[in-house]
């Protein structure tokens, strides 16, 4: 595939993050902005949670990983599972009783205005730190695999910038209302390049889904649990 057709997708991508941001982002307020106007769907909202919690890096990384030490990265999803278990039972009921938007409205109220402080600041120091990490893996890919085959360098530092900017335009036109809609489109297009992907290089090494589980669990790849004695 040509990176001049791998650019298109890109750009056709984000026009459509803005053009969902500006859809959803019509007779906006700040209840939408910030709470969705509590109504959002929950079933987009957690479709949306599987691209959040997975993101690109995941996409590109754990098959590496799973190269090096087999299908144990699924113990991680695993504990997804138990942690989605205890919000949904847990945390949600208790947020919905004492009518709270995040956990650090419930540190306010019980451990009081310096515990608010202090967990939010922790929460906004390592999102901050994770998204750069993933937003310079993600900028390095654009580099190497686009914009390296054209004629002209663009700059690691103008395709960040342009990149921050896009993200900062389609959350800002409509907040959470807007993050609903473009985290379960992300999801979608994610997942779909997953399946993509998986039919390529099964139809590049001439192989059945079935051929290739088999040959994966002879080389020890498919392997979740390892215990040692």
């Amino acid at each position: 595939m040509s990176a001049g057709l791998l650019l298109g997708f890109v750009i056709g991508y984000f026009l459509i993050l803005l053009v969902v941001a500006w859809y959803t982002s019509r007779n906006a307020n700040n209840d939408s902005f910030f709470i969705g106007n509590r109504n959002s769907n929950w079933m987009l909202v957690a479709f949306g949670m599987i691209g959040t919690s997975l993101s690109g890096v995941t996409f590109v990384s754990v098959p590496g990983g799973v190269g090096a030490s087999g299908f144990a990265y699924f113990q991680i999803t695993l504990g997804y599972l138990i942690g989605y278990l205890i919000i949904a039972f847990v945390l949600l009921p208790l947020y919905y009783r004492l009518n709270l938007t995040s956990i650090y409205n419930y540190l306010s109220s019980r451990l009081g205005f310096r515990s608010y402080k202090t967990g939010a600041s922790f929460f906004i120091l390592s999102r901050t730190l994770g998204a750069t990490a993933r937003l310079y893996l993600v900028v390095k890919i654009l580099q190497d695999t686009i914009f390296s085959s054209f004629s002209f360098v663009i700059p690691f530092w103008a395709t960040t910038l342009i990149i921050l900017i896009m993200i900062l335009i389609y959350t800002y036109e409509g907040g959470v209302k807007t993050i609903v809609f473009t985290d379960t489109l992300q999801t979608t297009f994610m997942l779909t390049g997953l399946v993509v992907c998986v039919v390529y290089m099964l139809n590049q090494m001439e192989m059945s889904l079935g051929s290739a589980l088999s040959t994966m669990n002879e080389k020890g790849y498919s392997q979740i649990f390892f215990y040692q004695p």
